[in-house]
């Protein structure tokens, strides 16, 4: 759970999932603190369930996408993933193969919601 304040325009967020492990230091100014804290992250799966397509997913999506992130995505269609994956390739420019593509958006595709 993210739980995102705003403190005189500054906005704070608490990753309640994660735990801090250590504090690492603080700055104060103006009434404020900030501190820097190293947390760890929850485990998560680090490859994809078998199925077609999946060694062109764990290749390409997992690069920047946690499993769990994609696991937990709604029911979308091809179509729909392929817009996805095109944005990935042109906005973020993820480094996509033409090839990877169409076998990326049918096995995002066949995946059920988690």
């Amino acid at each position: 759970m993210t739980i995102a304040r705003s403190l005189g325009g500054i906005v704070v967020l608490v990753l309640s999932a994660c735990a801090p492990t250590a504090q690492l230091g603080s700055i104060s100014e103006s009434g404020l603190t900030l501190t820097s804290q190293q947390i760890a992250f929850p485990p998560d799966e680090s490859t994809l369930p078998p199925g077609p397509g999946v060694e062109a997913a764990n290749a390409n999506c997992l690069a920047c996408h946690s499993a769990g992130m994609i696991l937990t995505q709604p029911k979308l269609s091809e179509k729909q993933w392929t817009a996805i994956v095109e944005k990935m390739r042109a906005s973020y420019k993820a480094p996509v193969p033409d090839q990877d593509v169409p076998a990326i958006v049918a096995y995002l595709s066949s995946l059920e919601p988690g």
